[in-house]
């Protein structure tokens, strides 16, 4: 299996070495320094080496924000393990609306901070595949420079119940300026989404949010972050390597030796490592996506600029003959495959077209072309609501290794919102080995989990 490494400003394809017991890692570990303090970040130049676990939201963004943040003149490698690659997992197959809003409209814990760093990632993304389609008119298939990431057409919530109509009537008052929410009826909602239906005759509509394809802005981050290790290599600062292994790690064992630090960003499967098996306040919750096309002998196509719409279900429209629907919840679900059978995804059809008829009728005419399933890592309820976990997870690891282990997950379904603040955030502290720069809120859970004996 190919294995990608990006490397002093050069990219280059390593085959995987058949001898199972060659460490393709040991080769690096005369580099290793000790661990960083925030002081000894500004001395002599060093070097340091990382681990990421997940190739999904989470992960790439800690990669970005690792890159983006290390002191210029630090020698820095960075390691992605994911078995399946770029978006293998739960962030690949997301519905990708993107608003910073809980389903009564209410603005989520720091919602703000989330909002604007994620469309700060997207902007990098799509600035980074501009350049390349400019740069290179023949893009590789991954990164089709013609090929939308983000649509900004909106989202258009319709109230389902007349208790939710009341709760969206007060919505409007608290919102973000750079999210609106406009409150409307009926036929104000018709007038740019003419196949839309509003039960109730009570509406939100949020113009500035947008509509993400998750794989396609996955891999532009991907992209992102090779073309930062290169333009950090022309000026000469401290060298910075990227490398893409195609793996799983089975065990945080693996890492202790050759890692000054490890970022667990595997979602559902942290649970699945045996140091944290069991440990981790999270529920899964497995959810299939369908996706339909409009035959091109129908009428009735949607309307490209309108918005997409979250209801009962959800469907995101990527194009007027395109959406993708979801999505189903069967929680505590150990099933990873992203395949769903015949009998899944009919199971799921029966169950989300209805809920979607009700608000885009039409949709009866739409054609199933297909489903993928993902694992969300579901995080307990504060007071905050449901927010991710973070934090240092050295304790899973009773003996004194010198590799340091963090955790992000938990995201559950927003982590395309969370990704960006929260990656800065993880970012912050691998740097600086202080797991006090993150908010409190973040790290509660570990009051509850008692440490090893």
């Amino acid at each position: 299996m190919a294995t990608t490494l990006l490397h002093a400003g050069f990219f280059a394809v390593h085959r995987r070495n058949p001898n199972p017991n060659f460490n393709i890692r040991r080769s690096f570990s005369s580099q290793i320094s000790k661990p960083s303090t925030p002081s000894s970040l500004k001395s002599q130049p060093r070097s340091l080496k990382y681990a990421v676990l997940g190739a999904g939201f989470a992960g790439l963004s800690v990669v970005w924000h690792l890159l983006e943040q290390a002191p210029k003149d630090l020698h820095l490698r960075i390691d992605i393990y994911d078995e399946i690659g770029i978006g293998g997992g739960a962030s690949g197959i997301s519905g990708g609306l993107l608003h910073p809003y809980s389903p009564k409209a209410k603005l989520l814990w720091r919602g703000a901070d989330c909002w604007r760093e994620c469309l700060r990632l997207l902007n990098i993304a799509e600035t980074t595949v501009a350049s390349c389609k400019s740069d290179s008119p023949s893009l590789d298939s991954e990164h089709d420079g013609n090929e939308i990431i983000v649509w900004r057409r909106g989202i258009f919530r319709p109230a389902t119940t007349l208790k939710n109509a009341d709760v969206l009537n007060e919505s409007t008052h608290n919102c973000l300026p750079s999210c609106k929410i406009e409150l409307m009826d009926e036929d104000c909602a018709q007038s740019f989404a003419p196949h839309i239906c509003v039960p109730f005759n009570s509406a939100i509509f949020m113009p500035q949010a947008v509509n993400v394809h998750p794989m396609r802005y996955l891999q532009a981050l991907f992209l992102s972050c090779k073309n930062l290790v290169k333009d950090l290599a022309s000026m000469d600062c401290g060298e910075k390597e990227l490398c893409l292994y195609q793996k799983s790690v089975t065990s945080l064992l693996e890492l202790a030796d050759d890692y000054d630090a490890a970022i667990i960003c595997l979602g559902a499967k942290a649970d699945m490592l045996p140091e944290l098996s069991g440990k981790l306040p999270v529920r899964t919750c497995r959810g299939i996506v369908t996706h339909l096309n409009l035959p091109t002998d129908m009428g009735d196509d949607y309307v490209d600029d309108s918005p997409s719409v979250l209801s009962d279900a959800w469907f995101a429209f990527q194009g007027p003959r395109d959406l993708i629907m979801g999505s189903t919840w069967d929680w505590r679900s150990r099933n990873y495959s992203t395949n769903v059978s015949e009998e899944e995804t009919l199971a799921a059809l029966e169950e989300l077209l209805p809920k979607a008829s009700v608000v885009f009728p039409s949709i009866s005419k739409w054609k199933l072309a297909g489903a993928r399933a993902g694992v969300r890592a579901m995080p307990p309820l504060t007071p905050h609501g449901s927010v991710p976990l973070m934090g240092s997870v050295d304790y899973a690891i009773s003996d004194n290794y010198k590799c340091k282990y963090w955790l992000l997950t938990g995201l559950g379904s927003r982590g395309l919102l969370y990704h960006g603040w929260l990656g800065k955030l993880m970012a912050q502290a691998v740097l600086s080995c202080d797991e006090g720069v993150l908010p409190h809120e973040l790290t509660s859970w570990k009051n509850k989990m008692a440490p090893p004996t």
